[in-house]
């Protein structure tokens, strides 16, 4: 059976933002995924634990999408982060709902990876920026894989933000795969530095 995907975005100005549209548009007919606009749902942000709890329960492969706000994530995010992982279900005693599920996040930036490094304007790089939400993720008992990063997101042209939408697509068809190999995903920093003519050869287990 193919990995079932559960796309969770984050996005408080969805209409404005033409990265995050293409790429939401490239995997919308993907069979087998599952994509939540979580500001849509929740825009009172009153988030239902239960029903976020049972959508996590209920998908292997798990996806936050949204943009790179202030080196973290949107605020609605660090909501469902605070109310849905919760103590005794998803860390903790007996907090072992999440226990070998994946998840990885993919961003939209309005830098690039020259500005996220040691000699960049940020001063520090994506992965670093991102590292409590894998610990959180670590935490839960779960795998954290690779950021796939969408960089210079407002100066994209058209054939830029195709290509991206274009290796999201590849991105989500290889997690679908039942043979998925984690441990050859994880040696890589970014997805972005993935090889997809290689793909089968890092994704799947030699069966």
């Amino acid at each position: 059976m193919p990995n079932k995907i559960l796309v969770l975005f984050f996005h408080p100005r969805f209409e404005d933002s033409y990265a995050n549209k293409a790429l939401v548009e490239s995997i919308s007919q993907i069979e087998g995924v599952t994509f939540r606009d979580l500001y849509e749902h929740y825009p009172d942000f009153n988030i239902d634990v239960k029903a976020e709890q049972a959508l996590l329960l209920a998908h292997d492969i798990i996806i936050w999408q949204h943009p790179f706000y202030w080196y973290s994530c949107p605020p609605l995010m660090k909501q469902w982060i605070d109310l849905v992982l919760e103590y005794g279900w998803a860390y903790g005693k007996n907090g072992d709902k999440l226990k070998g599920k994946v998840f990885l996040n993919a961003i939209t930036s309005a830098g690039n990876f020259e500005f996220y490094c040691r000699e960049g304007s940020n001063n520090f790089t994506y992965r670093e920026f991102l590292r409590p939400f894998e610990q959180t993720i670590n935490l839960c008992l779960a795998n954290y894989l690779p950021p796939f990063i969408v960089p210079t997101a407002l100066r994209l042209s058209e054939d830029e933000l195709k290509h991206y939408g274009e290796f999201y697509i590849l991105i989500i068809e290889g997690l679908q795969h039942s043979g998925l190999s984690i441990a050859e995903i994880i040696k890589y920093q970014y997805f972005n530095d993935l090889n997809p003519k290689e793909w089968k050869a890092l994704f799947y287990k030699t069966q």
